[in-house]
């Protein structure tokens, strides 16, 4: 429990600069307790409005949660959700940053993934995030190639690029825990990417990658069964927007030194990018789709307008 209440200290503490006198949720479920509880615990010894909540795992990703857990969030100064399935794009989570409630949601947390992912110093992520926006942020165009055969150019246009560093001490604010990254939706993308890192349903690859190919900011052909079936299933839902190139994210998290097969962390990674295909509404797009699926691409070369950009290190 020490790794987790360590953790946990950096969550409340420095990215949540919870203060004495404000009203905090704890929201988790019945099976990311532990966790819950060591954030709870923290909580409690910051101020006396603390509260904990929880209730069944959710049945997927962006399913609302019960009302009365709703009610919490937006009641509240500030929340912290460890959940088996993502609150982040639900109704209930922007209701509650939308009247002034800030936090973070760690969406499919473990054991694992929270102790490395926030053994980490968050300060030193916020200037990685400074110094990497700085380098894109003016960019027309951006160029990643690995030595795996990814070769695919990014048309930015008018997107605005993001930073996710974990600060969350504004009111309104909200971010994803572990963070730490750069991202933004483009407006149109053109080549082929290999992710050789992460990426569900399959996890940590080992010894094996899956190629993308991307035409006019649509994904054409991918490589694998698993993750072709998923998108053609949303396909059926809402058409060529299941296949829309959704997102580039460079990692900013110097704490992670290495993949450990949850997107989540692995997409923070310092020196990985990623690269999602589908919904990007949520991200500075304008397409709506069920699924975003991440693929982390490790040792990648990034160019912006031509020039090869620093990246983040371990």
């Amino acid at each position: 429990m020490s790794e987790l209440r360590t953790a946990a200290e950096t969550a409340v503490q420095q990215c949540l600069e919870l203060e004495g006198e404000e009203s905090c949720v704890v929201v988790t479920d019945d099976d990311r307790e532990p966790i819950g509880v060591a954030l709870y615990e923290v909580v409690r010894e910051v101020t006396d409005d603390a509260t904990i909540v929880r209730y069944p795992p959710g049945e997927q990703h962006g399913a609302e949660p019960p009302a009365p857990v709703a009610a919490a969030m937006e009641g509240a100064d500030a929340f912290l959700a460890p959940t088996t399935k993502s609150l982040s794009h639900t109704r209930a989570r922007s209701d509650a940053t939308d009247e002034g409630a800030r936090g973070s949601t760690l969406p499919g947390i473990t054991e694992e993934v929270f102790v490395t992912g926030l053994d980490a110093d968050y300060d030193r992520i916020a200037d990685e995030c400074k110094r990497t926006l700085e380098r894109v942020a003016d960019a027309d165009e951006v160029r990643v190639t690995t030595d795996l055969g990814t070769d695919i150019t990014f048309a930015v246009g008018d997107r605005e690029w993001h930073d996710d560093t974990g600060d969350v001490s504004d009111p309104g604010s909200f971010s994803n825990l572990p963070a730490g990254e750069v991202f933004v939706s483009p407006e149109s993308a053109d080549g082929t990417y290999v992710v050789d890192g992460t990426m569900r349903p399959h996890g940590l690859l080992e010894g094996r990658e899956l190629e993308f190919v991307v035409e006019d900011g649509l994904v054409t052909e991918i490589s694998d069964d698993e993750i072709r079936a998923q998108v053609d299933e949303a396909a059926d839902e809402v058409g060529d927007a299941a296949y829309n190139l959704a997102e580039l994210g460079i990692g900013t998290n110097v704490g992670v030194t290495e993949l450990v097969g949850s997107v989540l962390l692995d997409e923070k990674a310092a020196g990985t990018i990623h690269i999602a295909i589908g919904d990007n509404a949520s991200i500075g797009g304008e397409t709506e789709a069920p699924i975003h699926l991440d693929g982390i691409v490790r040792d990648p070369t990034v160019y912006a307008d031509g020039e090869e950009i620093e990246l983040p290190e371990a």
